[in-house]
């Protein structure tokens, strides 16, 4: 799908003629990522987290692959092939300190990418679906992840594995079975280990082919934009290649020194020194913590210190540990929710004073604390800061952002892409033929969120 005006590809020459007759896949790349695809004039940098994180993908499947090849997954052997593919391996220590690395880089730029859709509402209709298959990457991700935190089989490694499978034994009824099931056994064991090298190796795939839907379903309404107002005609819009390929490819030398400077100067800064002991079954870490990645669902786990009781009895309802469970996963499925928990009428943070503030002042404030709370000790103060972050993460989310959105007046929107890049915008001229004109400043509230409505795209 694409606008009227997208230009089309034509092949230069007998040879490419033939191939966009029998495969067009050159085709399917110009109007993808090429001059083809018309994109919004105006994102800015924030729109490049989606670019290097598909890099971040491709570059964690590569290393993998290859360490993968000299990996052994055996509880007697697994430590030992860690420390052979560092010392023996040619560049055996570059593929492992850049897949650790690269997994750490790979949830920063996930993380900006997530809160940038969080401040321009980019979960918004007509882009539920590109929403929706993102929090499912995002799953797959942290799934993948902490299998992959297991495969060394350091004190982190196996003390992590026993903590976050014992989870699944606080489930009602299935609980315990369904540990033993997912362990092989009551405690991780050779058994454990092989299983998660085996999905830690395919689930990467797996996100692959959901990117895929993530970018198809991209493709079907366009790229939402810094101001929130739909695309109206060609003046918004400007190819794909070579704008954004330019800004895209300066953004990925800027990530490239940063994630180069970590691989080679500070290749352990960002892991836990006891991962480096070899797991010991008999030996308890003074502090279990995960990769720092999943500190924030690992804080709100922790903030649930009491059972839920009938009120004035000794009636257990929940207890503890399956709250913090419950409370752990909700903290992400409730993500799920936003296009319908958001009522304002637009998109872009920029626009909405109100919503801004509880971002900026809320929301950053509170998944910070939270970051830190989940690798401190699990000892008074942090506790009650736990629970108080905890409290204001579902706040936030199910009662403020609805509120908000219902009673917040929001900024006028520009009557377009172009008006907002130039200052002005001849409404009379334009591909789109736009004669009508804008819509006067002070019925912001009766617009839709597209803040007008677009043209129809041309297939």
């Amino acid at each position: 799908m694409s606008f009227a005006w997208a230009k089309q590809y034509e092949p230069q020459n007998g040879f490419t003629k033939w191939i966009d007759e029998k495969l067009p896949l050159p085709r399917l790349v110009y109007n993808a990522v090429g001059a083809g695809y018309p994109v919004p004039r105006n994102l800015n940098y924030m729109w490049n987290f989606g670019v290097l994180a598909g890099f971040c993908l491709v570059l964690q499947i590569v290393t993998g692959v290859v360490l993968a090849m000299h990996y052994s997954g055996d509880t007697s052997v697994a430590f030992g092939s860690i420390e052979h593919i560092m010392r023996n391996v040619n560049y055996g220590w570059m593929l492992k300190y850049a897949h650790a690395n690269g997994a750490s880089f790979f949830f920063m730029v996930i993380y900006l990418h997530i809160f940038r859709g969080f401040y321009y509402s980019s979960y918004k209709a007509p882009r539920e679906m590109i929403w929706l298959l993102g929090v499912v990457i995002f799953l797959l991700m942290m799934a993948t992840a902490f299998m992959g935190y297991v495969l060394p089989w350091g004190q982190m490694s196996f003390w992590g594995a026993k903590v976050i499978t014992g989870l699944f034994g606080a489930i009602p009824v299935i609980g315990e079975p369904l540990q033993t099931w997912l362990v092989g056994g009551f405690a991780p064991n050779n058994s454990t280990l092989g299983r998660f090298f085996s999905l830690h190796f395919l689930l990467p795939f797996v996100i692959a082919g959901v990117v895929i839907l993530h970018i198809w379903a991209l493709h079907i309404p366009g790229s939402s934009n810094p101001t929130g107002v739909e695309v109206k005609k060609e003046s918004d819009t400007v190819p794909f290649h070579p704008y954004y390929t330019a800004k895209d490819g300066f953004g990925l030398g800027v990530f490239l020194i940063l994630y180069t400077a970590f691989v080679f100067f500070a290749p352990n800064l960002l892991g836990h020194p006891e991962n480096w002991i070899e797991a010991n079954p008999l030996s308890t870490p003074a502090l279990i913590v995960p990769e720092w990645y999943f500190y924030p669902f690992y804080a709100i786990l922790r903030a649930f210190t009491g059972d839920l009781t009938i009120p004035f009895t000794d009636i257990i309802l929940i207890e503890a540990k399956l709250l913090g469970v419950i409370a752990m996963f909700s903290a992400i499925l409730v993500w799920f929710l936003l296009p319908w928990l958001d009522k304002s009428p637009v998109r872009s943070g920029a626009y909405r004073p109100l919503f801004r503030k509880f971002f900026w002042f809320g929301l950053v404030p509170c998944m910070a604390a939270l970051f830190y709370l989940g690798g401190a000790k699990a000892e008074e103060p942090y506790i009650v800061f736990s629970q108080i972050a905890t409290a204001y993460y579902f706040m936030h989310f199910l009662v403020i952002l609805p509120i908000v959105s219902q009673i917040e007046i929001p900024k006028p929107l520009p009557f377009s892409i172009t008006e907002a890049v130039l200052g002005d915008d001849d409404v009379h001229g334009g591909t789109s033929g736009g004669g009508d004109m804008p819509p006067p400043r002070d019925a912001v509230k009766d617009l839709p969120a597209s803040g007008g409505a677009a043209p129809e795209p041309a297939e």
